[in-house]
């Protein structure tokens, strides 16, 4: 069987909320992939009870090396798409270092707000594929959006940073984050 890191952090909130855990899928960017640079990646979390926090787990890559604890990620080592965005618009990091490997053009702010865009929707129990686009995505993929579109992203990236279920419904349900019916299938 095929699949993306997206299918492993949705099986495994499935296999996760099976027994009782509370867990959800992220979309981001790990930053152990490539030196100074975030890559396109979706990883699991989990609601640890005792330590009162979610815990950040690369599902995909357990027993792998590219972390020392893929089953409690470090702080940094995976960036949400919102995370990522703060950091970007804070001028802390260069966004022409996020994207998609293996995929030329698929390589900075336009991915990192893609992918904040589709962490909400995750946050919202609507884990997308990687490559859906709706709403205004595709105009930011084409360059066609400006200040207010990134202002907009700022909202995004507050609210699944605050974490608060009904601030995030409110916001994914406005018209322009609202995905496509042709889209679910």
């Amino acid at each position: 069987m095929i699949g993306t890191c997206r299918h492993f952090a949705t099986i495994a909130s499935g296999f996760l909320r099976a027994r009782g855990i509370p867990s959800r899928a992220r979309c981001g960017f790990g930053t152990y992939f490539l030196e100074d640079c975030g890559v396109d990646h979706w990883i699991t979390e989990y609601w640890n009870a005792d330590q009162r926090r979610w815990v950040r787990v690369d599902t995909e890559h357990l027993g792998k090396t590219y972390v020392e604890r893929p089953e409690d990620l470090a702080v940094g080592e995976f960036l949400t798409g919102g995370e990522a965005w703060v950091q970007y618009r804070q001028g802390s990091v260069d966004g022409q270092k996020f994207g998609v490997t293996g995929v030329d053009f698929a390589w900075g702010p336009a991915e990192i707000s893609g992918n904040a865009v589709r962490d909400l929707a995750a946050l919202c129990k609507m884990e997308m594929l990687p490559w859906d686009e709706w709403g205004l995505m595709t105009d930011a993929y084409q360059g066609k959006t400006g200040p207010d579109y990134d202002q907009f992203i700022d909202e995004v990236a507050d609210a699944c940073a605050k974490d608060d279920p009904l601030a995030l419904t409110g916001l994914f349900t406005r018209e322009v984050l609202v995905v496509p019916h042709d889209m679910v299938g």
